[in-house]
């Protein structure tokens, strides 16, 4: 019996140790623009998995959103770090990045468009079960995903990790089925509390499922190590607030996907 149990715990022990995060790029198109999003998952089972949409922030798809997929592939999900701007575009230039922000924004169809299109690409997946879908994103990748809600996409979860609050009207947040999570610094000042009450008050009225998390003393970009190295005002990292607001997102994702 010794010997049999020797041999079971070795086995799980190698299983366990040659399961490993892998990674590929996904190519898809929208109007015409070709988007190069990349997909992260671990190998520790074949079985189709929760798949999560990650959103960049304003600069573009860089190793921050990449490496967020990979954490939330860790964790046993499937997720798609997704390019917003096309030809996996990204910046460390404060105006560039507005820019480019501005002209997805400027077009609210595109902008929902290629949000939609981003999540067919990862449903189409052999790994993910195309039933449970999520979506988190940063500054405006988090705007972003609140997007991919109020157009009544079958999405189970949307966290918004201090992202803008985009305009959402009472037929809008009707057709929500997401549940939210918003995590937001209080000391933010790209975002006004105007904005955040208006915001709530219609999902609110609507019924939506969310919730709003204010972190106090928490500027924007609380989630990104270093993020007051870019030269922006404003813009502070704090290892509380990330932790927190990670864990929420667990929380939330274990509540709709179960363990």
């Amino acid at each position: 019996m010794r010997t049999v149990l020797i041999m079971a715990t070795a086995g799980i022990l190698a299983s366990t140790a040659s399961a490993t995060v892998q990674t590929k790029p996904v190519t898809y198109e929208h109007e015409g623009v070709k988007l190069q999003g990349h997909l992260y998952w671990n190998d520790a089972t074949a079985a189709k998995r929760p798949g999560i949409l990650v959103v960049h922030e304003f600069w573009g798809l860089n190793d921050y959103a990449k490496k967020r997929a990979e954490m939330l592939a860790e964790l046993g999900y499937a997720a798609m770090a997704v390019d917003m701007y096309g030809d996996g575009k990204v910046t460390k230039h404060a105006k560039e990045a507005g820019e480019m922000a501005a002209t997805v924004r400027g077009n609210l169809k595109e902008w929902q468009g290629r949000a939609i299109t981003a999540m067919k690409a990862l449903q189409t997946q052999p790994m993910v079960d195309p039933n449970k879908i999520a979506a988190i994103g940063y500054c405006f990748g988090g705007s972003t995903a609140l997007q991919l809600a109020m157009t009544g996409a079958n999405v189970s979860a949307v966290v918004s990790f201090h992202g803008a609050l985009p305009a959402v009207t009472a037929d809008q947040a009707k057709v929500i089925k997401a549940r939210i999570l918003i995590c937001h610094g209080a000391e933010d000042t790209f975002v006004a509390e105007k904005d955040c009450q208006e915001f709530r008050a219609t999902l609110s009225k609507a019924k939506v499922d969310y919730q709003f998390h204010y972190f106090g003393g928490v500027k924007h970009s609380f989630t990104v190590p270093h993020a007051e190295d870019a030269g922006v005002g404003g813009l502070q990292y704090d290892a509380a607030a990330d932790k927190r607001s990670w864990q929420m997102m667990q929380d939330l994702f274990k509540e709709v996907f179960g363990k």
